[in-house]
Order: C-alpha cells, then structure tokens, then sequence
C-alpha cells in the first residue's frame, strides 16, 4: 500500500457527535453486538408484544438468561416492556431505535 504523507482520504463519515449521544450509542451497540441479545431483537421486530416465555421458547437458552439479555437490552434503550398481568410484553422502542438510524445515517 502506497501511503503519501498528508493524504487524507473521501471524506465519508461525519464523527462529530456529541459525548451524551456518543456515549448512548456505544450503549445501543455493545447491548446489540452481543450474539444472542442481537437474535432477541430480530425475533421482536417480526413479534412485537411477546413475552419473556415465547423468546425463551425461540432461543435455545435459559429464562433466567433471557431475562438477563432483556434487561440489559431495555436498559441500552432498544426496547420497553409493558406489564400485563404476571406477563411482561416486550418490543423495540420506536423512539430508540429511530435515533439510532438516525445517528448511523449522520455518521456514517
């Protein structure tokens, strides 16, 4: 690779992001990075209002640990849960995962 000193590559990319929502997005992607948190997502894009059992039952892991992943999940923001009855109903936060996009189209 020929490499000339001062070059500086296209521009492509636009980091200039504030540290609040800096910091929020690196929360959304390292709780998204995660293998299986990342397959509970996709699984609640296409069932919005599903609860813990149905993810539990898509997943080949334990309640507790679903339950665990949720948790981390809803607390990066991606999703929100709604209590009925001994049930909680679980779906990506629109408002959240709209800035999300948002900001990846701006960086990136």
């Amino acid at each position: 690779m020929n490499r000339t000193r001062g070059f500086v590559p296209p521009r492509c990319c636009n980091l200039a992001i504030g540290e609040k929502d800096e910091v929020r997005f690196i929360q959304m992607m390292k709780a998204a990075g995660n293998p299986l948190r990342f397959q509970i997502l996709k699984f609640l894009v296409t069932h919005p209002g599903c609860i813990t059992g149905e993810i539990v039952d898509h997943l080949p892991i334990a309640q507790a640990t679903v339950s665990q992943h949720l948790k981390v999940l809803r607390e990066a923001g991606w999703i929100k849960g709604e209590v009925d009855g001994p049930s909680v109903c679980y779906e990506l936060s629109p408002e959240n995962t709209a800035w999300f996009r948002t900001l990846v189209g701006r960086v990136f």
